[in-house]
């Protein structure tokens, strides 16, 4: 695969508006612009791009750190993105431009995909996860990558959810956002409880109550469709979620911890639930 020369462009000029995605632009202005345009998400390191690229998102540009031109994975990611234009700098340039590091080098602004409908991703699905208002981006990404490396079927966001293609996200979750495919619930907990209940979900809620059940209980393997519903750091689920819920699971602990990080809860709930389903 040939990489393409013609369309690498020297960073003279930083006023640029070609450059607003990677310097001016906040992440909300870029996934959610308001000129009725479609949005862009930023992808970073040449391994998430590759999984975004694999997933069907559009590339629009790629922005590379000069010394890594030659590199077999950053004239791959070059030759896949086709002739979109290839920014290019030395190191300390591109941080004064971005305000931040470059990992691996490599940006590539791409448009936002379309998102799936609910029923779509969940019609052969068993094991979801709901992530009800997690707010931190970095909890989301590192969520994402557990479900997508121990099995979970898809990953369902309520409303008030960050979203999967903030950059961070996308860079915790190491492009695994684009793996699992992810949906948002209408609202929550209603109607979205009911909209699990008509596709056939059993729900259960991961909290700190007494009357919980360990994830290894028989009752939740037996379930045929299972959506673990994990809650922010901190406040944990709302009780009025965890009230219409049909289970409530805790993971049991010791040294008189009392609970996990979400993102470390997750992985351990997601390892039960999914191994025998």
């Amino acid at each position: 695969m040939e990489t393409p020369t013609e369309n690498i462009i020297e960073l003279t000029d930083f006023s640029a508006p070609e450059l607003d995605a990677y310097a001016r632009l906040t992440e909300r202005q870029l996934l959610h612009p308001e000129n009725g345009s479609e949005g862009l998400f930023i992808a970073e390191s040449p391994k998430v791009i590759a999984r975004a690229l694999d997933a069907g998102c559009r590339p629009v540009s790629l922005l590379v750190e000069r010394r890594r031109l030659s590199d077999p994975e950053e004239r791959e990611i070059m030759a896949r993105c086709g002739g979109v234009p290839v920014f290019t700098a030395d190191v300390e340039i591109l941080k004064e431009l971005t305000g931040f590091p470059l990992t691996r080098g490599t940006l590539c602004a791409m448009r936002r995909p379309d998102e799936p409908l609910l029923a779509e991703i969940c019609a052969f699905a068993r094991r979801v996860a709901v992530m009800e208002n997690i707010q931190n981006p970095t909890n989301l990404g590192a969520l994402f990558r557990s479900a997508a490396a121990l099995g979970i079927d898809a990953v369902l966001l309520t409303p008030d959810c960050t979203d999967p293609l903030y950059r961070r996200c996308v860079r915790v979750s190491m492009g695994t956002v684009f793996q699992v495919p992810w949906a948002h619930l209408s609202g929550w907990p209603e109607p979205g409880l009911d909209q699990l209940r008509a596709l056939g979900f059993r729900t259960a809620a991961l909290a700190l109550r007494a009357d919980s059940i360990p994830p290894d209980d028989p009752a939740l393997r037996e379930e045929a469709k299972l959506a673990l519903v994990l809650g922010t750091e901190g406040d944990g689920l709302a009780a009025d979620t965890i009230a219409k819920c049909d289970h409530t699971v805790r993971i049991p602990m010791s040294h008189g911890v009392d609970s996990l990080n979400v993102a470390a809860a997750g992985a351990v709930a997601f390892w039960e639930l999914c191994k025998n389903k």
